[in-house]
């Protein structure tokens, strides 16, 4: 009896082991494949961005945004920096007092030039008096002409003197109003460069000021594509800060001539576009199109590998995004001719978008992919 009680302990003990085990065996294979679910490998997939006909001769330069007026306010005097109140991003108006100097210099030459015009002042009425005096005595003939003649040039001397006195008066007067910085027009404070307590010299440039509200971007073109660039041409900006969107510009200055330090044709664009989210300092991309003058409109054109076709007519795959986070979209298209760069497109598309341009087989809509 006690045998077969021992005997069908341990054949319970050895059931409960291997259902035990197998629910084991399972739980890691759950784990494991929930491990391998989780590794996405993202699609490397080939894009262009959509053109106009003859938009291979599209060119893309880049450039850096700033306001089309920048001021770098400075001091006209030298001294030591007594008050600056100028922080970064703060809006002034024309006329605000932004920064003060000591001004010792400038004070101690305007008491000197008050003393030498006071000087000046009384000497030149004794000359005064000693030429009303030699005057009368030559009118009664007890004093002889070159006397008089004299006493005129003294008085004439004493009247220069008195004179120049007071424009170095009005000069040093000046000189001390140069030790106080005034904001020069409405604007935005762009960096401040110098510190309280700091000695500064004349036309040193102790902060800058945002006063335009246009954006410009300086570039520089090769001789390859000068020619094409004219003033008042339109263009297409773009920002790295803000993603997928352009904005309009124009042409608003060409150089003549190269610049030897670049080796490049100077121009400036302006974004006609108005938008806060731009500002002074971002990384633009500008995009020149190039396109024949013989076309009688622009016609959008995309290659041909980038149009798929299903039961619902042509379509494209959209590349939204970049990097990592690039998604593909389907977006049916209206096609017109094949023309050498691809098919036309009428419908469905505008020009800057990015499409795929290779897989569309298999690629799905709303797919994580990565840009090649």
């Amino acid at each position: 009896m006690k045998i077969n009680l021992n005997t069908t302990i341990i054949m319970l003990f050895n059931r409960i082991f291997k259902i035990s085990s197998f629910f084991l065996v399972i739980l890691l294979i759950g784990c494991g494949e929930k491990e391998i679910k989780e590794e996405v490998v993202l699609r490397p997939v080939k894009y262009s961005e959509v053109t106009y006909l003859g938009g291979d001769k599209a060119r893309r330069f880049s450039g850096t945004a700033q306001t089309e007026k920048i001021i770098n306010l400075s001091f006209r005097s030298s001294g030591i920096v007594t008050k600056l109140d100028m922080k970064l991003g703060q809006k002034v108006k024309k006329g605000d007092l932004l920064g003060t100097l000591d001004n010792v210099s400038a004070r101690l030459n305007y008491e000197s030039s008050i003393e030498s015009k006071n000087s000046s002042e009384s000497q030149m009425n004794t000359a005064k008096l000693a030429l009303n005096r030699m005057r009368t005595l030559y009118e009664k003939g007890s004093a002889s002409l070159s006397d008089y003649e004299s006493a005129k040039n003294s008085y004439r001397t004493a009247v220069a003197s008195f004179e120049s006195a007071k424009r170095s008066v009005a000069i040093q007067q000046d000189q001390i109003q140069f030790g106080y910085l005034y904001a020069p027009e409405d604007g935005v404070i762009a960096s401040v460069s110098a510190e309280v307590d700091e000695n500064v010299s004349p036309g040193q440039t102790v902060g800058v000021l945002n006063a335009g509200t246009a954006i410009e971007i300086a570039l520089g073109l090769p001789e390859s594509v000068i020619n094409a660039v004219k003033k008042d041409m339109k263009v297409k900006v773009s920002f790295t800060a803000i993603a997928d969107q352009t904005f309009n510009a124009i042409i608003t200055e060409v150089a003549p001539a190269l610049d030897a330090n670049t080796s490049t044709y100077p121009i400036t664009v302006m974004v006609t576009d108005s938008d806060e989210r731009i500002k002074s300092g971002m990384a633009a991309n500008v995009l020149f199109e190039f396109v024949d003058e013989d076309l009688s409109k622009n016609v959008i054109v995309v290659p041909a590998s980038a149009v798929g076709e299903d039961g619902k007519g042509r379509f494209v795959f959209l590349v939204e995004g970049e990097g990592d986070t690039a998604k593909v979209k389907k977006q049916g298209v209206t096609i017109g001719d094949l023309t050498s760069q691809g098919f036309e497109v009428t419908e469905g598309l505008k020009v800057g978008q990015k499409i795929a341009t290779a897989g569309l087989q298999t690629l799905l809509d709303g797919q994580e992919v990565k840009l090649n």
